[in-house]
């Protein structure tokens, strides 16, 4: 499940005033959930058995099979990660100590529908794995393609120069541009 979860993209969410990146994966066999406010990470993997187990204390009326639950929460979660999330649903969190909760309270067959996310604090390489190292290969490749641009543009205002230098003229004046200035353009971008 964890493999899996590589190859989500992170969501932004919001639980009341709290605003988080998340991601999370589904499978028949379980779930993982990936939680941060960018000061710390929580996780939580279910296994079928722990999916089970939970919704009987949580949906005593309800008797469904544990994948039924699975394709509830799916359900529940995927449009929230996709900042469409259903209206009849509602989500709370509660941070401790110990680790984070999430609070899901829907309906399923016309019954209420509850579950919590018990997430517990992410082990550093999980951290390194979701988070550090793909945020720092980003950062790389941006740095690399503004290199990459940066030096078109130099190579595209050494043409245009050689256009005037060989007597061609602007038939719109609103189109004239001033050269790159790669200095003030790294002020800029470090400013910012």
């Amino acid at each position: 499940l964890e493999s899996s979860l590589l190859t989500q993209p992170w969501a932004s969410v919001c639980f009341g005033e709290t605003a988080f990146l998340a991601k999370m994966c589904f499978r028949d066999t379980g779930y993982v959930l990936l939680i941060s406010d960018l000061s710390s990470v929580w996780y939580e993997i279910a296994d079928t058995e722990a999916v089970g187990q939970r919704s009987k204390e949580l949906n005593k009326r309800l008797t469904v099979h544990v994948s039924s639950f699975l394709h509830r929460l799916r359900n529940l979660m995927c449009p929230l990660l996709a900042g469409k999330p259903d209206a009849a649903t509602s989500f709370s969190c509660h941070r401790a100590a110990s680790g984070l909760s999430l609070h899901v309270k829907s309906e399923l067959s016309g019954l209420p529908f509850y579950w919590d996310f018990h997430c517990c604090p992410a082990p550093a390489e999980m951290v390194s794995r979701h988070l550090v190292r793909p945020l720092i290969r980003m950062s790389l490749a941006l740095q690399h393609q503004v290199q990459e641009l940066t030096s078109l543009l130099l190579q595209k205002d050494a043409e245009i120069e050689d256009y005037r230098e060989s007597g061609a003229a602007l038939s719109r004046d609103r189109l004239r541009t001033e050269p790159f200035q790669v200095e003030m353009f790294q002020q800029n971008f470090m400013a910012e």
